[in-house]
């Protein structure tokens, strides 16, 4: 299969061609990879089993791993889900359009090849110019995990989904204008109290001002058990993983500092490649090995935007073993730390 690349140029004109071929594939059951302000998202007719099948195919992804219903307007949330309670609408009147996903019960028109075979449906509005036109443009709710190999790191540039699919997709619409890098924030509503299943951009805090009481599923620091079921995506399967070996390091930073030189030291006499991931911060405190930085310590923002960048460059730069610095679990350091996990495989080594 070809995979036609097509660049938004901010020529009207030409970008409307653009959106009418992305709008045509998509009628036809095709798949269509868009940037949203999260990440690249693989889109295909969330409405159509044939083509939330190719979804799952493209990425190699397991098909018991839910798919993410984007939309353009409230009325969608209507006709998708049987359910839509007061505070799914709370949620949608604060955050959306944005970086939040939430799952409801789903109507019988959204098939259970999009919902990975559950009863409830996941469902966000994204505020990217970009999706945003093409959902109302194409008049298709869009299916889109993200536009990448299932377990690869997520993509923020067009380059990434480039790399990971092409040939195997209809089309790319390329707009580098990714801001946030971190998957949306999940929240699960289908039951009594409000659970977040994947962090993100938007907090636990910030739900709570608007719902009250909020948990935190135990999967987002540790491991969904054989045999369930995940109620979004990135909940049981390792994500976001290079080639690479990470091992996450926490405890005071002289501490870290320390136990990173010396492992990095022992793993280079044995004719490893090793990186380090860093920060602004502690950057210059290790000694010269190959150092990745994310961004400031002070600005998490920062590091949750270049994260996915990261990992992908450990392979594209033929890294061998990585040791990372941790971050404070609170805010969007919950979420950089929820993907960094991941993408160890859950190696976490404690040295305090």
């Amino acid at each position: 299969m070809e995979t036609k690349v097509r660049v938004i140029s901010g020529n009207e004109e030409i970008d409307n061609l653009i959106y009418e071929e992305a709008k045509e594939i998509l009628k036809k059951g095709g798949l269509v990879a868009f940037p949203t302000e999260t990440v690249y998202g693989l889109g295909g007719d969330a409405l159509d089993k044939e083509a939330s099948k190719k979804i799952y195919q493209a990425k190699g992804r397991p098909s018991d791993n839910p798919l993410i219903v984007h939309i353009a307007d409230l009325d969608a949330l209507y006709k998708l889900s049987v359910d839509v309670n007061d505070k799914a609408l709370a949620l949608a009147k604060k955050f959306w359009p944005g970086p939040m996903t939430m799952i409801l019960k789903k109507s019988d028109i959204v098939p259970k090849e999009t919902t990975g075979g559950l009863e409830t449906v996941a469902i966000r509005m994204p505020s990217h110019k970009v999706a945003n036109r093409l959902i109302k443009q194409s008049g298709v709710y869009i299916a889109a995990p993200s536009a990448n190999t299932s377990g690869k790191p997520s993509p923020t540039k067009a380059e990434h989904v480039i790399n990971d699919l092409s040939g195997k997709i209809d089309m790319i619409i390329q707009d580098d204008t990714v801001d946030i890098g971190l998957e949306s924030s999940i929240i699960d509503l289908s039951e009594d109290i409000p659970t977040i299943l994947r962090p993100g951009y938007i907090t636990k805090k910030d739900f709570e001002e608007v719902l009250g009481e909020v948990r935190i599923d135990p999967a987002i620091v540790g491991e969904v058990k054989p045999g369930v079921k995940p109620k979004a995506p990135g909940m049981k399967y390792k994500h976001y993983a290079p080639n690479a070996q990470i091992t996450i390091v926490e405890g005071s930073i002289e501490n870290v500092v320390d136990y990173i030189n010396r492992k990095a030291k022992e793993d280079c006499s044995n004719g490893k490649k090793v990186a380090i991931m860093t920060t602004d911060e502690t950057k210059d405190l290790y000694n010269d090995y190959h150092k990745y930085i994310l961004g400031s310590r002070n600005d998490e923002l920062s590091i949750a935007k270049n994260l996915y960048k990261v990992l992908r460059d450990f392979d594209k730069d033929g890294i061998e073993v990585v040791y990372s610095e941790s971050f404070e679990n609170v805010s969007a350091g919950q979420a950089i730390m929820n993907r960094l996990i991941k993408a160890a495989g859950h190696k976490v080594v404690t040295v305090d």
